[in-house]
């Protein structure tokens, strides 16, 4: 029987923001712990009876629950720093100062409360060139040497959507930060400040093509080197039906077993494979065969072979296909103590556990200024409204004196 995920008990505050802060937030519930965002007040919208309250485009919002805080007000900033006093964990996700302009830094908070840990967010480093711009994924990919490695050979760096810069080095990052002070914790019964930034976190996790730059593997230029599309037999490849199948047979094993399945096995291209110099025409004889077929045959093929190729599956096809193993599964399997499940019909702990969420992993979910909060309240402290606090102007304000 599967014990409660690894971080029930944990009482976090987030700050509502932009993606890399609410990815933080979002691991953290997915593990169990209490997640409550921070919103902004909005006079007769929220926490008001029979008022429709905004909902934020922040669709990582599942396992969470929302209040309201005008931070112009002392009502609110006394609210919010009471709330401190008794968290484990506080996301910033604003640009350097904000929070202390408002009284609410990691001086203030973290000395009312010493375990406190204080997890801040920012896309560029807190000293260095940049630290008073503002910027987005792909700048902090630019400034972090990340972006010139991807792409093809001649052609401009190519931006990976935003995971790599806001979410795995940031969002992610911060994450394992916070996890890091939690497991310090324990020892030195303190918390602390976790600073995490997207150039360093982009940075980190180009460590090994950092490396391969200077030696044989890497040094050939963006595109020219055996990873990065420029070695044939690690590439992607079209088919007759428009679709496309994904190659990466680096080994000479994997990679003989590909040549038999192109119809290219006794061409001595198993000898040549690694002269460079035979790459351009071994991916013309590699594209043309793969146009000979569709997708779907060509998994037929190569479908429980060891060629390293399967086809490039798109999320609008893998929604709702058991074949195509479209379930959203959490990122780790914890035997005991599992993740929350976001499939609906978890059946094992690798599906994680709990009733799973709405839309399966392929659909965010709203959340709306101020919703759940005040139960959320009620669960972590039993404070309730017209006693520990109260509404005013759209927000939560501090009115009683903490028991806890």
């Amino acid at each position: 029987m599967a014990h409660q995920p690894p971080l029930t008990g944990l009482k976090v505050l987030e700050f509502a923001g932009l993606a890399p802060g609410p990815f933080a937030g979002l691991l953290l519930a997915d593990a169990g712990a209490s997640v409550l965002r921070i919103d902004r007040a909005v006079p007769g919208k929220t926490h008001t009876v029979g008022a429709s309250p905004p909902i934020s485009g922040d669709m990582l919002t599942r396992h969470k629950s929302s209040i309201a805080v005008d931070l112009k007000s002392p009502g609110g900033i006394a609210f919010i720093k009471e709330l401190a006093r008794h968290a484990d964990i506080v996301i910033d996700p604003f640009r350097p100062g904000v929070l202390e302009k408002l009284g609410l830094g990691p001086d203030v908070l973290c000395a009312a409360n010493p375990r406190l840990i204080f997890g801040r967010m920012t896309g560029f480093r807190r000293d260095g060139k940049y630290k008073d711009m503002a910027g987005h994924d792909i700048n902090y990919l630019a400034a972090a040497g990340v972006l010139d490695l991807l792409g093809r050979k001649g052609e401009r760096p190519t931006p990976p959507w935003n995971i790599l810069g806001d979410f795995a080095g940031g969002g992610a990052t911060l994450f394992q930060g916070v996890l890091l002070a939690v497991i310090a914790r324990e020892r030195t019964g303190k918390g602390q400040v976790v600073e995490a930034n997207m150039v360093d976190g982009s940075s980190y996790l180009a460590t090994y093509p950092r490396f391969a730059l200077k030696t044989p593997f890497g040094d050939r230029g963006r595109g020219e080197n055996l990873l990065d599309t420029g070695c044939p037999y690690y590439d992607t490849y079209e088919t007759r039906d428009g679709k496309y199948m994904s190659v990466g047979a680096l080994e000479p094993q994997f990679f003989k077993v590909l040549m038999q399945g192109l119809g290219l096995a006794g061409q001595g291209w198993e000898e040549r494979r690694h002269d460079s110099e035979c790459w351009p025409e071994l991916r013309r004889v590699i594209d043309g065969a793969f146009k000979g077929k569709t997708r779907t045959e060509w998994e037929a093929v190569f479908d429980g072979t060891d060629a390293c190729c399967v086809p490039v599956l798109s999320y609008h096809e893998m929604e709702g296909s058991a074949e195509r193993e479209g379930d959203q599964r959490p990122p780790v399997t914890l035997r005991d103590t599992p993740l929350f499940a976001v499939r609906q019909d978890a059946s094992d702990v690798s599906h994680g556990q709990g009733a799973g969420v709405e839309g399966g992993g392929y659909v965010g979910s709203p959340l709306a200024a101020g919703e759940g909060g005040e139960e959320t309240l009620q669960q972590w402290f039993k404070w309730s409204k017209g006693r520990e606090f109260d509404v005013q102007r759209g927000g939560l304000v501090w009115t009683g004196k903490s028991k806890l």
